[in-house]
C-alpha cells in the first residue's frame, strides 16, 4: 500500500484534471433508486434460494449451515458485493470494461464473467422452463401428478408408478422423459422445448427495450415472489408436523462447523445465490449516479438474500416436517393393523390390541402405547413391525432431485384447494427464475454494448439475437438426458470459475489498486465516512477465505468421483451413477474454456499493448474521481482526498 504522502502529488494532478461533466453523459440511467435497487434484489433472490438452500441446509448440519452461511456472508459476501457495485458505479462500465480500467493485465476477468453468465444462462433457463411447465399443468381440477396413470387400453395402473410415488414418476417419466443413463440420449423433449421457447420469449420481451422495460418487470418479479412466499410460509406453519421440521432446521450439528467440505458447499451456495462474480452487479450499477450510497445498497441486498433464503428454508422444512409426520402416522397405522392381525391369529392376547378409539390420535398415542407393552410382547411383535422413525421419514422426503419441484408437488396434493396452491407455488418458482435470468442477461448484453459501441444503437436487435442463440444452446438441456448435464454444470463446474474470478477481482482492487486508497475514493464520492473494517476484509479475510474455497474445490474435484442421481426405470428408484470418462473430460474442457480468457488477455497485454512510460506510475492514480454536484462543476479537491487517506490511517491506528 502507498502512504498518503506518496499519493499527494498524483492526487493533486487528479484534482487539476478532474472532468467537469459526466464522463459518460450519453449513458442511460435508472429513473429512480427503487428501480435500480429492485434489479439488484431480483438477481440475489433467484431460484437457488429455494432450489438448493433447503436441501444443502438439511444435509450439511441444519442450523450449523445457517451459521456458516451468515459468517461467510459478512466476511466475504458483503465486501465483494460492495466491491463490484462500487466499481461499476464509478466507472460506468460493464464487467469487461471495468477490469480493463483497473488493471489492463487482468482485463480477462470480465470476459470470464461474461462466459460464466452465458453458460449459467443456458442451463438456468431450463429450471425456469420446468417451473412454467408445471404451472401450465396446474390449471386442472385433478393435478396430473396426484395419482398414477393407467396403462394404455387397460384398467391397471402403470407398474413403474406403483413402485414409487406419483409425483416422482410424473417428474421423471412425464416432465423429463429421462433416460436411465447419461449416455442414452435423443431429440429434445417436445413439451419442454415449447416451455423453453416460452421462457426465452418472456425474457426477451422483458429486456428488449433496455432499462425502460426491465424495471416494469422487476416490480412483478420481485414483489410477487415476496407476497407468494409469505402466504406459503403462513400456510405451511399451520400444517401438522411443521414444528418438527423447524426443530430439525434449528438443531445445529457441531461437527459440521469443522468440516472444510461443508464450508466449501456453503461458500458455493453463497456466491451462486448472491450472484457475485457474474459481473451482473457491476453492469447494473453502471447505470446509477456515482454518488449513490453503494455501501448501504450492498448490505441491504445481502440481508434480503439472507432473509429470502431463510424464509424459503423455513417453508420447505415446515412442509417436509408435515410430510414426514404423515408418513410416520401411516407407518403407525400399518403397525397397528399388524398387531391386530397377530391378535386374530392367536399369537397375542386381545388385551394388547391397539384401541380403536385412539386411531384419530395415533401419531401421539402409538409410541406411548407401544413402550407400555410388556417386554415379552414387544419381542414377539417387533419382527413383524416397520421401524417408524420420524427423523428417518424426514430424511427420506428430503432426498431426491430438486426439493423445490418433487417435494412441492407432494405437498400440494395435501392442501385443500390444491389447484390454487399449485398455481401459487409454480408462479413463485417461475418469477424467481425470471428475476435471476434478467440479471444474468444484463451481465451478457451490457458488456457487449460497452465493448462494441455500435450495438448501443441496436438494443432490440441485439437482445433478440442473443435470446435466440441462448434458446438454441439451451435445447441440449431438454433432451432425455438433459437434466444430467444440468447437474454436471451446477454441481461441479460453476463454483471453480466463480471462486477464481472473485479472487482476481479482490486481489486487483485490494493489492494492485490499493484497498486503503479504494476506501478513500469511496469516502470522497459518497462524502461520508466508511468503516475501515472493509480494508481489512478486502486485504486479508476475503482473499484468505476465497483461496481456501478455491483450493478445497480443486481437491474435491481431483479426489472424488463425480456422480449424478439417475432414474432406474426397472426398479422405479433413484440410483447414484458415476459420470463417464468423457463427461469428466467435458467438465475439464468447460472449466478451461471459462478461465482461458484471463491468461490469454494477460499475455495479450504483455505482447501487443504498448504501455506509455507515463503510465508506469498508474498505481498512484485514483480511479474514483469525485462526481460534480449541484452548481459546482468540480468535486472535492485533492486536499479532501488526501485528508480521507490520512483519516483512514488514523482509524487503522
Amino acid at each position: 500500500m502507498l502512504s498518503s504522502d506518496d499519493n499527494d502529488e498524483s492526487l493533486e494532478t487528479i484534482a487539476k484534471d478532474e472532468p467537469k461533466g459526466e464522463a459518460h453523459s450519453d449513458r442511460p440511467s435508472w429513473a429512480n433508486k427503487i428501480e435500480y435497487f429492485l434489479d439488484h434484489v431480483a438477481l440475489s433472490m433467484g431460484l437457488s434460494t429455494i432450489w438448493r438452500f433447503p436441501y444443502l441446509c438439511f444435509h450439511n448440519g441444519g442450523g450449523s449451515f445457517l451459521i456458516m452461511y451468515i459468517v461467510l456472508l459478512f466476511l466475504v459476501g458483503i465486501p465483494l458485493l460492495l466491491l463490484e457495485m462500487a466499481a461499476g458505479q464509478r466507472m460506468r462500465q460493464g464487467s469487461i470494461g471495468v477490469w480493463k480500467i483497473i488493471s489492463p493485465r487482468i482485463g480477462g476477468v470480465g470476459y470470464t464473467s461474461f462466459v460464466v453468465c452465458v453458460i449459467v444462462g443456458l442451463y438456468y433457463s431450463v429450471l425456469m422452463a420446468w417451473s412454467l411447465f408445471y404451472l401450465a399443468r396446474s390449471f386442472q381440477s385433478t393435478l396430473p401428478w396426484a395419482m398414477c396413470p393407467l396403462l394404455r387400453n387397460s384398467s391397471h395402473f402403470d407398474p413403474e408408478c406403483i413402485r414409487t410415488t406419483p409425483s416422482i414418476y410424473f417428474w421423471y417419466r412425464h416432465v423429463l422423459k429421462v433416460t436411465d443413463e447419461i449416455e442414452i440420449d435423443g431429440l429434445p423433449v417436445l413439451h419442454l422445448s415449447v416451455s423453453l421457447f416460452v421462457t426465452w420469449s418472456i425474457i426477451c420481451v422483458s429486456i428488449i427495450r433496455g432499462l425502460k422495460s426491465t424495471w416494469k418487470v422487476m416490480y412483478v418479479s420481485v414483489l410477487l415472489p415476496c407476497i407468494v412466499l409469505f402466504c406459503l410460509l403462513i400456510r405451511s406453519l399451520m400444517l401438522k408436523g411443521s414444528m418438527f421440521g423447524l426443530k430439525i432446521l434449528l438443531a445445529a450439528k457441531v461437527p459440521a462447523l469443522y468440516s472444510v467440505e461443508v464450508w466449501r458447499r456453503t461458500g458455493n451456495q453463497l456466491f451462486l445465490s448472491l450472484g457475485s462474480g457474474f459481473g451482473s452487479f457491476t453492469a447494473i450499477s453502471s447505470y446509477i449516479p456515482r454518488n449513490n450510497n453503494c455501501v448501504m445498497d450492498a448490505i441491504a441486498v445481502a440481508l434480503l438474500n439472507l432473509m429470502t433464503s431463510v424464509t424459503a428454508t423455513v417453508f420447505v422444512f415446515a412442509i417436509m416436517g408435515h410430510l414426514a409426520t404423515e408418513k410416520n402416522e401411516k407407518c403407525y397405522l400399518m403397525n397397528a393393523e399388524t398387531v391386530m392381525n397377530l391378535v386374530a391369529a392367536g399369537m397375542l392376547s386381545p388385551e394388547f390390541q391397539f384401541p380403536e378409539s385412539l386411531y384419530q390420535r395415533i401419531g401421539s398415542i402409538y409410541p406411548t402405547w407401544f413402550s407400555n407393552l410388556p417386554e415379552q410382547v414387544q419381542s414377539v411383535v417387533l419382527p413383524y413391525l416397520y421401524n417408524c422413525n420420524l427423523a428417518e421419514q424426514l430424511k427420506e422426503v428430503m432426498e431426491g432431485p430438486g426439493v423445490a419441484i418433487v417435494a412441492f408437488t407432494d405437498i400440494i396434493s395435501l392442501f385443500s384447494g390444491f389447484t390454487f396452491w399449485a398455481i401459487m407455488i409454480f408462479t413463485l418458482l417461475g418469477t424467481m427464475g425470471l428475476s435471476t435470468m434478467l440479471g444474468i442477461m444484463q451481465g451478457i448484453i451490457i458488456p457487449l454494448q460497452d465493448t462494441f459501441s455500435s450495438l448501443q444503437k441496436h438494443t432490440k436487435l441485439l437482445t433478440v439475437g442473443v435470446c435466440v442463440l441462448m434458446f438454441l444452446g439451451s435445447l441440449i438441456f431438454v433432451g432425455p438426458s438433459g437434466s444430467y448435464y444440468v447437474n454436471l454444470l451446477d454441481d461441479y463446474w460453476v463454483s471453480l470459475p466463480l471462486f477464481f474470478i472473485l479472487i482476481l477481482e479482490n486481489g486487483a482492487l485490494a493489492w494492485i489498486y490499493g484497498a486503503r486508497r479504494f476506501l478513500a475514493d469511496l469516502m470522497t464520492i459518497l462524502d461520508r465516512p466508511i468503516s475501515p473494517i472493509y480494508r481489512w476484509l478486502w486485504c486479508f479475510i476475503s482473499p484468505s477465505v476465497l483461496l481456501v474455497l478455491f483450493v478445497s474445490t480443486l481437491i474435491h474435484l481431483y479426489t472424488n468421483t463425480i456422480t449424478y442421481l439417475a432414474w432406474n426405470s426397472s426398479t422405479s428408484d433413484e440410483v447414484i451413477r458415476n459420470y463417464p470418462s468423457w463427461a469428466e473430460v467435458l467438465l475439464g474442457v468447460l472449466i478451461g474454456i471459462t478461465i482461458l480468457p484471463i491468461p490469454a488477455y494477460f499475455f495479450y497485454t504483455l505482447l501487443n499493448v504498448a504501455i506509455p512510460v507515463s503510465m508506469s506510475h498508474s498505481k498512484a492514480t485514483s480511479i474514483f474521481k469525485p462526481e460534480a454536484k449541484g452548481d459546482s462543476p468540480q468535486g472535492p479537491s485533492w486536499l479532501t482526498i488526501r485528508q480521507n487517506l490520512k483519516n483512514i490511517g488514523k482509524m487503522d491506528n
